[in-house]
């Protein structure tokens, strides 16, 4: 049998997680913390410790999220058994042979995980997920431990939502990014004329946000979102391992940039070697034309 966490603060990853395992074992059963109570990673550990020692399963496995990483370290640790994070793929056995995502993508690692349980967390865009079977699993929601356990909890006292303009960069089918080559916080505006004209999210490297150009909600990377768009329009982007982490789940990649020895170029199936000032309006205006705009 498997236990998969149901983290679902993005669905998708969770989809994603529940195929994974399916490739582990047909038993699957999933396993939710109640989230009214606030994340508290060490709570929601030893809510789903409980769990697992309920079934003596072959392997617990997460969606590669932050939380998903989080609480599954502490489980580890409560369990004193190894973590790896991240994996692309698992080999049921003992030890059980996983083969996972390093160095923020740049290079894939073959290694065994000993101990039992197996304890792993699924990479983003590893495997493909299915909508309708994560529809359906039913998912067993446990509480957090209490205060009464020694384990620190969170009380929330308020929700704010998040006012975001236009489409978001996780769910955005076309994703358009602009970095360092940019210029300025001003010079996004050709950025966001070509967005609007595709229906499409604007996204930035840290490089952007570092300057203070665009918010880190905006950031594309292992530090920011990870996106999986039908196409990622990266522009003025050198296509940095960090940034590569982020937006290796698109389908299509299309680079614009001044430098053709861009290492970006290397992961582009479009390549466009030229000024973004110059390219970018020069689309749009195309764009405009097609439409009789």
């Amino acid at each position: 049998m498997i236990v998969v966490f149901a983290e679902r603060s993005d669905d998708e990853l969770y989809a994603q997680a529940l195929t994974f395992a399916k490739g582990l074992g047909d038993d699957i059963q999933a396993v939710g913390i109640d989230d009214a109570h606030g994340y508290a990673p060490a709570a929601w550990a030893a809510a789903l410790l409980e769990a697992t020692r309920e079934r003596s399963p072959q392997a617990v496995v997460a969606p590669g999220t932050d939380r998903g990483n989080e609480v599954l370290a502490h489980l580890g640790a409560m369990l004193d058994l190894p973590m790896a994070a991240n994996c692309t793929s698992a080999t049921s056995g003992d030890p059980m042979m996983v083969t996972r995502v390093r160095w923020g993508g740049s290079l894939l690692e073959e290694a065994r995980l000993h101990g039992s349980p197996a304890l792993l967390t699924s990479a983003a865009h590893a495997v493909a997920a299915d909508p309708e079977a994560a529809a359906s699993m039913t998912v067993e929601v446990r509480q957090p431990a209490s205060e009464q356990a020694g384990i620190p909890v969170v009380a929330v006292g308020e929700h704010k939502e998040t006012v975001t303009a236009g489409v978001s960069l996780p769910d955005a089918d076309v994703v358009v990014s602009g970095g360092r080559g940019v210029g300025s916080a001003e010079g996004f505006a050709v950025i966001e004329e070509l967005a609007a004209l595709l229906g499409a999210a604007v996204g930035c490297s840290r490089a952007v946000t570092s300057a203070g150009w665009r918010p880190h909600t905006d950031q594309v990377g292992q530090t920011g979102t990870k996106i999986s768009p039908s196409l990622y329009i990266a522009c003025g982007i050198s296509g940095a391992t960090q940034h590569m982490a982020g937006c290796k789940g698109a389908k299509r990649l299309m680079a614009i940039n001044p430098d053709n020895e861009a290492s970006i170029f290397a992961s582009a199936d479009y390549a466009v070697i030229g000024d973004l000032h110059e390219v970018v309006p020069a689309i749009s205006a195309e764009i405009r034309k097609a439409r009789g705009g």
